[in-house]
């Protein structure tokens, strides 16, 4: 029977590929995987043998390596090979840790200060010798970064995009137009709609998240060019200069701390943000990870969240 050199491919030879498409370069690609120069261009050859293409483009005098049609479709299945392998050690570390061991939890402003912390208090108390790790993201997507490659276990977020992802809905959350306590729009009695903020500074988030893609693209779809003033992805300093009157700002409920008797929330006429947690199709969740997306419905449930 004739041998087949695909089966000689190694997840050494694609994680190459992968550095040279990544990097452009032979050198920074020895560089990240802590190689000599040579033996790069000795797996990229022996890649090229056993698949029998090119894959990258060597044309003399190129500053930058790029890769071959043949090379970027192996580099599309290689991303997924990786990711599988790393999806892989995640849930053995698992295995091996068992009920006593660590949940990583990707996470973000507005779940970490009205969800987080009360989901965090019962499940500790029910599963103690569960260590949980948190790592804020500043979107959604930067967390879905993480949770495909395996860093995390579970991701709060928006319902996730298609990808090996799994997710349960958690809240749907209200948007609403916040504004300083001395604006016009704050004693206006009638209504409030999209298109009367045409000359209204905002104040808006630098996050490029699904959610505030969604919500800028509803606002131009309702005849709203947005004049946007200043962007920051800290809650507190957006309420801050809302408060100050330097304009008005468009937030969820959850993200809202109406304590500052200088801020008025206004009810607006924009479908409500999904929140949802997910987790890696492709992986074994474990127990304690079940656990908790359980405890954070049963606290999502007995939340007050207004919607006027």
């Amino acid at each position: 029977m004739e041998h087949d050199l695909w089966s000689d491919v190694e997840l050494r030879h694609l994680q190459t590929l992968r550095l040279i498409a990544q990097t452009g370069s032979f050198r920074l690609a020895a560089e990240s995987l802590g190689y000599a120069q040579p033996a790069v261009s000795q797996q990229l050859a022996a890649l090229e043998a056993m698949v029998g293409l090119r894959l990258v483009d060597r044309r003399r005098g190129a500053r930058v390596a790029t890769l071959t049609e043949a090379g970027e479709i192996l580099v599309r299945h290689a991303d997924a090979v990786v990711a599988r392998m790393l999806a892989a050690r995640a849930d053995l570390r698992a295995l091996a840790a068992g009920s006593a061991g660590t949940l990583r939890v990707g996470t973000y402003q507005s779940v970490s200060a009205r969800i987080l912390p009360e989901s965090l208090r019962r499940f500790l108390k029910r599963w103690p010798r569960v260590t949980v790790e948190l790592r804020e993201g500043s979107d959604d997507e930067e967390l879905l970064v993480l949770l495909a490659a395996g860093e995390v276990d579970l991701a709060f977020g928006g319902v996730p995009p298609d990808g090996p992802f799994d997710s349960v809905e958690m809240v749907r959350d209200a948007w609403f137009l916040l504004t300083w306590a001395g604006s016009p729009l704050a004693r206006r009695q009638a209504p409030l709609t999209v298109g009367d903020l045409r000359d209204e500074p905002l104040i808006a988030f630098r996050s490029t998240s699904s959610t505030e893609v969604r919500l800028e693209e509803f606002l131009r779809g309702s005849g709203l060019d947005p004049r946007i003033v200043f962007r920051t992805d800290d809650n507190p300093t957006v309420q801050g200069l809302v408060a100050a009157g330097f304009g008005s700002a468009f937030l969820p409920a959850l993200a809202i701390d109406l304590r500052d008797p200088r801020l008025v929330r206004i009810p607006m006429d924009i479908p409500p943000r999904t929140l949802a947690v997910a987790w890696h199709r492709d992986r074994t969740r474990s127990p304690a990870a079940a656990a908790f997306v359980a405890t954070v419905l049963e606290v999502c449930a007995e939340l007050d969240l207004p919607t006027t």
